[in-house]
């Protein structure tokens, strides 16, 4: 019982409140190691993404996040809209967010 009435009582006897930079360091920590773990890689991947997408031209094969598959036949005017080839009488407008997975035609992967 005595040990539990000495963690009770204040650190300083003085009664000063310390330094204040030493008890916020745990909640700064948490901050930058949850930068560094969440935040940071996925800004890489939308930053891998859009150069991706910038990078899709005609004649790529293409999967959407549906799981369609198909060879870009062409873009809208406003280049936001792929047209997907998928069958030989069959295209597809898809918007160009919903891209998953280019294949350049001559590479493999």
């Amino acid at each position: 019982m005595l040990d539990f009435i000495l963690l009770m009582a204040p650190a300083n006897p003085e009664g000063g409140g310390g330094n204040p930079i030493a008890s916020f360091l745990p909640f700064i920590l948490i901050i930058v190691i949850m930068y560094f773990l969440m935040i940071r890689p996925q800004q890489k991947k939308q930053k891998e993404k859009q150069r991706m997408l910038e990078a899709l031209k005609k004649g790529d094969n293409v999967v959407t996040t549906g799981g369609i598959h198909g060879k870009v036949s062409g873009f809208t005017s406003d280049n936001n809209v792929v047209i997907i080839k998928v069958d030989d009488n069959v295209k597809l407008n898809v918007d160009k967010n919903a891209i998953t997975v280019v294949n350049v035609v001559g590479t493999t992967k």
